[in-house]
């Protein structure tokens, strides 16, 4: 960020870079370029999508690790001891993105969808994928604590190769047989779910370790964090706004050809966004934590890993499923609500406690 410091402060925005105080604007600017690409220029999507790694396209993978990049080289790893020691925040994180968000997703989606079976299968793939990539950037934006959201991705990681699959099959399975509802079945193996996180977490986090490693070897960390930083920093947006325009050119024709569909799949995303963000706020400020760590819990609770849920759809259940559409819908709407979210967080802050042992930002 362009903040030069972390503390509450009435004048958030007006500190901010161009690129950063009009987010909105560029991020509704590449949705609509995306969409309009995709519908005007035939052929596109399915050249975009010809080449893939691990059920991603190529371009949108090669955005993803952009993206993830910068942010990931500004963590200080020598403090990641003072997250893991911070029991009562990993034992919030997991509940909540384990217990409480599938299950709430699971309500919404029966709720909003109990006539669409093949939307609100999509969408409860969704509250199961936890999002490992988005959700590092909504967090620096919105200040909060770089440490904490690495260890938090890492752990929600580890925890989606071991219970996603399984997840699914108690949700889209046994708990509608339990309460006498429609039944479905997910058909994805641990393997394919590691192999996404190591791909799309596990490069861009090698990189960024290799980078604050090698480069206050080099140079020191002040050097590192004055000079190098703020020339890789501005690539984690355009890295963001590039992968909006490439999933929303893939997927203009499904989004604006069926715009009443994608109104009742959006529905419950606003209230599952919502409802989580809140939540985990309350959560934070009633745990007494820090702005700094509450604004992380109820991003890395909030956010979700569309890139898994949409692979996972299409390959379960094919390109042109109600399934995969519902998981396209997912980031439509999760992108400009948690921006939303980013600066009502900038707001709140003022309101909270603050890390006190929390380094300036001056990487951006």
């Amino acid at each position: 960020m362009t903040t030069t410091d972390r503390a509450p402060e009435s004048s958030v925005a007006a500190r901010l870079s161009t690129l950063d105080r009009y987010l909105p604007a560029w991020i509704g600017a590449a949705m609509v370029g995306g969409l309009l690409l995709g519908r005007l220029v035939p052929g596109l999507g399915d050249a975009l999508a010809a080449v893939e790694i691990d059920g991603v396209s190529l371009p949108i993978a090669i955005g993803l690790l952009v993206m993830m990049y910068p942010v990931l080289a500004k963590v200080r790893y020598d403090r990641l001891d003072t997250v893991t020691s911070d029991h009562r925040m990993l034992g919030s994180s997991l509940v909540l993105n384990w217990i409480v968000g599938p299950a709430l997703m699971f309500a919404l989606a029966w709720t909003f969808l109990p006539d669409l079976p093949e939307y609100r299968t999509g969408l409860i793939i969704v509250g199961l994928a936890r999002c490992i990539a988005m959700v590092i950037i909504w967090n620096d934006l919105a200040c909060g604590d770089r440490e904490a959201a690495a260890v938090l991705v890492a752990l929600n990681s580890i925890f989606q190769v071991i219970a996603f699959a399984a997840l699914g099959w108690f949700y889209l399975s046994v708990l509608p047989g339990w309460l006498g509802l429609e039944q479905s079945a997910l058909d994805v193996s641990p393997w394919e779910i590691a192999r996404s996180v190591l791909i799309f977490l596990g490069i861009p986090l090698l990189a960024g370790y290799l980078s604050r490693r090698l480069g206050e070897k080099r140079w020191g960390r002040a050097s590192y964090e004055r000079s190098f930083l703020p020339r890789v920093g501005p690539w984690a947006l355009y890295g963001l706004l590039f992968t909006i325009v490439i999933l929303f050119a893939l997927q203009g024709e499904q989004i604006t050809g069926r715009p009443m569909d994608v109104a009742r799949i959006a529905l419950p995303l606003l209230v599952y966004f919502a409802l989580m963000w809140g939540v985990s706020y309350v959560l934070g400020r009633a745990l007494s934590m820090s702005y700094e760590r509450t604004t992380t819990l109820a991003f890395t609770a909030a956010g979700n890993n569309f890139e898994l849920a949409i692979a996972v759809a299409i390959a379960t259940f094919g390109v042109t499923s109600g399934q995969a559409l519902a998981g396209v819908v997912g980031p439509l709407i999760e992108v400009p609500v948690l921006v939303g979210l980013v600066y009502v967080s900038l707001w709140l802050r003022r309101r909270f406690p603050h890390a006190v042992d929390t380094p300036a930002d001056t990487s951006r």
